[in-house]
Parts: structure tokens; sequence; C-alpha cells
């Protein structure tokens, strides 16, 4: 991987402006496609909010994120770290989209459509470190 960018700040969703501008900027300078951008920019805000609103709760934990293109298989792979509770949101139940939102359970949607928008979503526990890890393909 080249052309890696970290960002270090508070999981406080007031920083989701400064997060996604982290983002776009890594992303502009790649040559990504606008809709390729947008999707990815979704996924993020999804990532950010989640471990703003549950990683701490009720408190306010750092949070890293890390973003490398690379230019030989044109890709981003953006890496969240978080020392808060131990959670993988891999392991929840896939929503069934089929069913109307009145019977279905609350929550999950949001890291579904990660998993369904991104070609990669990865989840590992180490060192005391929540690590979700998401890989795009560039356009």
């Amino acid at each position: 991987m080249e052309n890696e960018d970290v960002l270090r700040l508070e999981a406080d969703s007031k920083n989701l402006e400064k997060v996604i501008e982290f983002v776009n900027s890594h992303l502009e300078r790649s040559g990504c496609s606008e809709k390729t951008r947008m999707r990815i920019e979704l996924s993020v805000e999804e990532i950010f909010v989640n471990i703003s609103s549950y990683a701490y709760s009720p408190d306010v934990g750092p949070v890293t994120i890390s973003v490398q293109t690379d230019p030989e298989d044109p890709s981003v792979t953006i890496e969240f770290s978080d020392r808060g509770r131990p959670y993988n949101p891999l392991e929840r139940e896939d929503p069934d989209v089929g069913s109307p939102a009145s019977e279905r359970s609350i929550g999950g949607l949001g890291i579904f459509l990660v998993k369904k928008t991104m070609d990669n979503v990865e989840y590992t526990y180490r060192d005391g470190h929540n690590i979700l890890t998401i890989r795009k393909k560039l356009d």
C-alpha cells in the first residue's frame, strides 16, 4: 500500500465532518469517482457514528482512522481503530430487508449497508483495540 494518511481524534459525533473531510481529501487526490466516493462516505459515516455512539458510551475516547490507496491495484483501504468495548459488528445477523420495517428488530441496517457497498469488511480485536477495515476498488 502507498499513500497513507492517518487521523487521530476523539470518537465524538461532533467530529464527523472532520472525518468525512479527511477521507474525501484522500479520495479526491487518488482520482476516485463521485459515485464510489459517495458509497465510501456513507460507510465511513456509519462506522464513525457507531464508534462515537457505542464504543466508549457514556464517555468519549480516541479513534484512529487510516486511509491507504494502492495505485498498482486502484483501491482504498480505510481502517478504524478504537480502544472501546470489544464488539464485532460483523457477527450481528443481517436484517431481513424483505420484511416490513415494523417487523424488523432495531439496529444492524447500517453495518448491513456497509457490507453491501464495500468490497471487503473485516474486524479484528488486537492488543486492546477494535479494528474495523473496509476496502473498495476505485474506478
